[in-house]
This record gives C-alpha cells, structure tokens and sequence, in this order.
C-alpha cells in the first residue's frame, strides 16, 4: 500500500446474523488451560485489556476460541493480528475448521482476493494500516515480535482498527514490559504436560569463516547427517541472508523475502525435504511435528534471548513427541543464550 492508495471508510454498522456462527472445535482444554481461557474470556467481556502468557506450545491458539466464539455470537466482529505472515498462515486453516459457517479473511503481503465481508479477520499487522474502527475486539499474536515491538505506527495502526474504547489483547510466550497489563494469565506449562526441551550449547569456533570457503564445520555436518539419517525433520536458524544464500550443498532454504517460502514449508511439514536452513523468520508460528532444531552462531546480536526462547519452542510441541534436540552452536557463550536457558529452565520448575 503507498500514500496515494484510495481507502474507502464505510460509516454504518454491517448487519450481521449473530446465529450464523458454529463452533466446531472437539477438543478439550486441561485444567490450567481453562482456567486461562475464562479469565480471558472475563475480561474480553468486560472490555479490559489482557495479556495471554503462556510458553511455547501451550496451546495459546486454541484459549482464544471461547472468546473469539461469544464475541462472534454477540455480533462483533473480530480480528486476530500478528507481525508476521507464517503466523496467519499456521491460523488461517484451523479457523476455517473451527468456524466452518463463519466468513474469514487471511490478510498478508500477497494474499489473494476474498469475497464478502469477513466477521473474522486474520491480519499481519501491516494490514491492519487499512482499517479504521473496524473491529470490536483485538488480539494481538506474538506482540513482541519485530517488527511490531519496534515500531509505533504498527502499534497506533492496530489501535486506530479498533473501535473507539475497544480492549486490546495480547498473546505471547515471551512479553516485553509494556505489554503486561492488569489483567493477565500464565500457562507455565505445555498442553500435554511434559517439560520444555532444554537448549544444549555446543562450540563451532571459526564456523563463519569456514562457511565462508565453502566448507560445513564437521559437528554441524554430523548433526545434519544424524537428522536425514534417521528421518527426523530439521531447521537450520543462521544469523544473516548472506550466510543463508553462500551455505554450501543443497538443503532448501528461506528467508522473508523468499517468494516460495510458503511452499518449502509445507514441504517439510509434509516430509518431503529431510530439513532447510532459515533465517529467524521462522522463530515463530510454525509447528512441525517432531522437528529438531539447531543455530548456528547463537552468540551473534541477532538471536535475542527471546528470539532463542521461541526457536527452542519449535521443538517437542506434540503429544507425541514431546521431546527433541535444540542446540546452540556458537563462537563464544552470550548473555543472551544463558538468559533464553534459564528462561526455560525456569518453565520447567514452576
């Protein structure tokens, strides 16, 4: 969208049939799970702003539903935004199943035209620049993640979507401070119970000028082997596009501004590629069942103890495989890597 794009404001309510909406979820909530989900549903009826905290894997997704659904059914309309396009890409598809009779948009960069007015919208939060006292009630997925923490008018846009005096909620395993309000719930643990896989470190000294010749360090070569060897599907997190695009041999590979990233994705999802190597685009709102996950150069200023937290989160997110390896390799232990440590540590013992 640029400056001289026509936006067209439609001043009067949409009728909406409040009956219309199904809810089609057959899962069950644990026990801390419906605790959160009613203190936020509370709140969402209340218009008072609330903050989801809940680790990696808790099922964060699936709490919103009770609210998403008596707001549907009360004739609001809904938009759940987050920073970044893979996140509405995971979303899209488990809304369509969980309100079947319900319009839904998935609004990102390239995203094809949809038909109708959507009383369920899903947005990156650059989307939401086109709206103007649209929506009755906001959440705000991953609301730390860049670039929505770092910049103000992703956050006034969000805000002038909203209705007048709307609440805004928030969801995210790793809050920054001024996201935390009165209101808030912590889910300390997974949905299925188990522990958070604790990241291990492992030295790769001289890794970027090796990489740099053309040459994998030995110790990363062998974690990729094991992996493809025994079937396991893999991410590769690597600190620059440079050190993505010049990795020698030929696992896939993505990064922001892949134009197939949607695809390479799905490709291992549907394990038809053994691993591919990412940027931290890729820290957040993909679930891949059993993967495990390596970064190489954690020390490096890109991976934040919380861009680390999340990565490690991609790993023993399902009921089956609740565990799985995340290593750090790196030229040098940060600060950084032993906060995001004893972050999930910390998890653990709570």
């Amino acid at each position: 969208m640029s400056s001289c794009s026509e936006l067209l404001l439609w001043s009067k309510e949409h009728a909406r049939g409040a009956n219309a909406h199904v809810f089609a979820w057959s899962g069950q909530l644990t026990p801390p799970q419906q605790k959160a989900s009613e203190e936020l549903l509370a709140s969402v009826r209340q218009n008072k702003s609330h903050l989801l905290h809940a680790v990696c894997g808790a099922g964060k997704t699936e709490l919103l539903f009770p609210s998403i659904f008596a707001s549907l059914q009360a004739g609001k309309r809904v938009c759940v935004a987050a920073p970044r396009t893979d996140v509405i890409l995971e979303l899209f598809p488990r809304f369509q199943k969980v309100f079947p009779k319900t319009t839904i948009h998935a609004l990102y960069g390239g995203a094809p035209d949809q038909e109708g007015f959507a009383d369920l919208v899903l947005a990156t939060t650059h989307q939401l620049y086109r709206f103007e006292k649209a929506f009755n009630v906001v959440f705000v997925d991953e609301a730390d993640a860049f670039p929505y923490y770092a910049d103000e008018t992703l956050q006034q846009a969000v805000i002038k979507a909203a209705k007048q005096h709307a609440a805004i909620h928030y969801v995210t395993a790793t809050p920054t401070k001024s996201l935390k309000t009165t209101n808030q719930s912590i889910l300390s643990r997974r949905y299925h119970g188990h522990d958070l896989p604790v990241p291990r470190f492992a030295s790769l000294y001289g890794y970027a000028r090796k990489l740099k010749k053309g040459s994998v360090p030995y110790k990363l070569q062998q974690w990729i082997e094991e992996k493809t060897t025994n079937n396991i599907p893999f991410l590769v997190f690597l600190p620059t596009i440079e050190m993505l695009e010049s990795f020698p041999g030929h696992l896939p590979r993505v990064h922001a501004e892949h134009p197939k990233r949607k695809e390479i994705v799905m490709q291992l999802r549907e394990k038809k590629i053994p691993g591919l190597l990412t940027t931290t685009i890729l820290e957040r709102g993909i679930t891949i069942e059993n993967v495990h996950v390596a970064v190489v150069g954690a020390e490096q200023k890109i991976f934040t103890s919380s861009a680390l937290i999340q990565i490690s989160g991609r790993v023993g997110r399902s009921f089956q495989y609740p565990a799985g390896d995340i290593v750090f390799f790196h030229h040098g232990i940060s600060y950084e890597m032993d906060n995001a440590k004893a972050a999930i540590e910390g998890w653990n013992k709570s």
